[in-house]
C-alpha cells in the first residue's frame, strides 16, 4: 500500500510539472513571437518609409512617416497571429533622424483552476542605421 502511494504521487507531481513546463512554453514562445515580429516588422517598414526623393536631392536620411504607419500596420497584421488580440501604440516617430517608438500588448490567458490573464507588452525604439 505504502508504494502505490508513492507512485501515485510521483505521477501526480509529474503531471503538474508538464503542466507547469507547458504553461511557461506558451508565454516565452508568445513573447518571443512578438518581440521578433514586432523587430522585423519595424525595420521592414522604416526601410519601405525611407525618403529617396530627399536624400538624392540633398543627402539627407529621413522617413515619411505616415508611410511608415500605413505599412508596418499592413505587415504587422500580414503576419500576426489570428488567434490573439494585439494593442499597437506608435509613441513617437521623428522623420528626421528616423526614429520610431512603439508598443505591441497582447493577453495570454491561463486556466489552473481559474482563468487568469497575462498581458505581454514588448517596446521598443529603433533608430535607422543605413552605411553613409
Amino acid at each position: 500500500m505504502r508504494e502505490s502511494v508513492w507512485a501515485v504521487f510521483i505521477v501526480s507531481i509529474g503531471i503538474v510539472s508538464i503542466a507547469f513546463v507547458y504553461f511557461f512554453q506558451s508565454m516565452t514562445n508568445t513573447d518571443e513571437h512578438n518581440y521578433h515580429l514586432l523587430k522585423e516588422t519595424t525595420e521592414a517598414a522604416m526601410y519601405d518609409a525611407f525618403d529617396l526623393a530627399a536624400y538624392r536631392i540633398d543627402l539627407t536620411i529621413r522617413i515619411d512617416g505616415e508611410k511608415f504607419v500605413e505599412n508596418f500596420i499592413r505587415r504587422f497584421a500580414e503576419n500576426a497571429s489570428l488567434s490573439r488580440t494585439y494593442v499597437v501604440k506608435i509613441y513617437d516617430v521623428h522623420e528626421q533622424p528616423p526614429k520610431v517608438s512603439l508598443q505591441v500588448a497582447s493577453t495570454e490567458q491561463a486556466r489552473v483552476g481559474e482563468v487568469m490573464d497575462f498581458d505581454i507588452i514588448n517596446r521598443l525604439d529603433a533608430i535607422l542605421e543605413t552605411p553613409y
